[in-house]
């Protein structure tokens, strides 16, 4: 007679071995999951950042093509609000687009013109100012130079039995002006590429908006993208043209108070002024050190020579300190070290004209990080220091 107890407990343990093979398929599985997901995540990071490498390395080779093309579509976005306004009192656009050209080319051929004279006459100068450097800076460097002195009869003593029997080669770099004149047709014809772009972009519209967002696939995204495109229209012209008008007072009047203490070429530095504090935190620094430097070879004493800089100085930190942020508020929200960075890479790549731009391409992509989803990450990168994010 079967036990009763033994018959009932036979099924619960076959049950038992049946389901532990499928507790390990399902970990497998689980397993196997987990690793195509690292794998589809690595393959796309690594898309990512081949991509992201090619397109840098293209801007710093094309940079010649890509440089007006860039400086074309920002200035498309500063003027095209005027244009559109002027549009609803039934003027034309392109005859709008058409005057700001025309106004752009005889602002950029008036201040070559002018900067020429002052410009070559540095240039032709820059041996008599660096050995005037070198002797206003003799007496704040004297140990320094004789330590300078010391070193060079050591290596004198040391070669001299070897230079009656080496030949020395000069080998004479290519001076500023040569260096100019070689590279001035690319100048020009990427000014006249910049300027023909903008003239169709300003004239056609809003043309290129439509294009852009008809080629986005559903309605949604066309919406959104015309709604990130209006974003960085408003936010990049609203701060240029707040800068610019910044910038414009601030050189008439560092160029003023220059004149006034006696500084040769005011209205050189006062422009020097203007298009450096184009570039935050770093302009002032730089200005403050030319015309530092200018100023001890052209004023007849030292403690006249450290006027200038300290006017420079009052006048950029006052600016930046006051007027700046009164004017422009939160529009800049992106943190310093972002700045900085942005600076540092695009002059990297373009020189003074990728040092110019950095800021507005950054304005671009923090737009483009607080409408886009997937780019939390990077809006919080540019996001600013303090934690409410205002």
């Amino acid at each position: 007679m079967t036990d009763p107890i033994k018959a009932s407990d036979t099924p619960a343990i076959e049950s038992g071995a049946a389901d532990a093979p499928t507790e390990i398929d399902e970990a497998e599985q689980r397993a196997l999951s987990a690793r195509a997901r690292a794998y589809r995540r690595a393959r796309t990071v690594s898309v990512i950042g081949t991509f992201v490498i090619l397109a840098f390395g293209c801007f710093y080779v094309a940079q010649s093509l890509i440089l007006p093309v860039i400086l074309a579509f920002l200035l498309a976005l500063v003027f095209s609000p005027v244009v559109r306004t002027l549009a609803r009192y039934r003027i034309p656009q392109s005859l709008t687009a058409l005057a700001i050209v025309l106004t752009l080319t005889a602002s950029v051929l008036a201040g070559i013109y002018g900067l020429s004279e002052p410009v070559s006459k540095w240039i032709d100068d820059a041996p008599k100012i660096e050995r005037q450097l070198r002797l206003r800076l003799a007496d704040l460097g004297g140990p320094l130079e004789k330590l300078r002195d010391v070193q060079k009869q050591v290596e004198e003593a040391t070669n001299q039995n070897d230079q009656a029997d080496t030949q020395k080669v000069v080998v004479q770099e290519p001076t500023m002006i040569s260096q100019a004149a070689r590279g001035a047709p690319e100048i020009v014809a990427g000014i006249a590429l910049m300027l023909v772009l903008l003239l169709f972009i300003l004239s056609s519209g809003d043309m290129v908006y439509e294009k852009m967002v008809r080629a986005l696939p559903t309605f949604g995204d066309r919406r959104k993208g015309l709604r990130i495109a209006h974003d960085i229209e408003r936010e990049v012209s609203r701060y240029l043209l707040t800068i610019s008008a910044i910038n414009i007072g601030l050189g008439i009047i560092i160029g003023s108070l220059l004149a006034i203490v006696g500084m040769p070429n005011p209205v050189l530095w006062g422009i020097v002024a203007a298009i450096l504090n184009f570039v935050p935190l770093l302009g002032a620094v730089v200005g403050i050190g030319i015309v530092g430097m200018v100023a001890l070879v052209s004023m007849p004493t030292t403690t006249a020579a450290l006027l200038p800089p300290a006017i420079y100085l009052t006048c950029t930190a006052l600016e930046g300190q006051f007027l700046t942020p009164a004017l422009v508020g939160n529009r800049l929200r992106i943190n310093s070290v972002a700045i900085i960075l942005a600076i540092a890479f695009w002059g990297w790549i373009w020189g003074f004209i990728g040092v110019l731009v950095a800021v507005p391409l950054l304005i671009v992509m923090s737009v483009f990080a607080k409408n886009v989803e997937g780019l939390g990450g990077l809006r919080e990168m540019l996001g600013p220091n303090n934690d409410n994010g205002n």
